[in-house]
């Protein structure tokens, strides 16, 4: 995946579409992200760059419910593609 904004676009419709709110604050993230599950609120560390951003969500995603059935086709074939390169790397350990 290249590191564009149409890239981070699409993956941010992810989880949108799932009805997840993301918010970029200003905090000291380990990770450079926070999830509460409860509210469905992805917040993302606001000083990271395209790059991090996209690596943050690559990384977020195949960890949290996706209500599949809710994505576009656009967003369900990036889905599979992130969830199917996750279950490779496990399996490679």
């Amino acid at each position: 995946m290249k590191y564009t904004q149409a890239a981070l676009d699409k993956l941010e419709n992810i989880l949108s579409e799932s009805e997840y709110i993301i918010r970029y604050e200003r905090g000291t993230f380990q990770s450079g992200w926070c999830l509460l599950e409860q509210k469905k609120i992805v917040v993302l560390n606001k000083f990271l760059d395209t790059e991090g951003r996209i690596n943050t969500l690559l990384e977020l995603i195949p960890q949290i419910k996706i209500e599949y059935d809710k994505l576009t086709h656009e967003s369900q074939k990036l889905y599979e593609n992130i969830t199917c390169k996750e279950s490779q790397i496990i399996m490679q350990f």
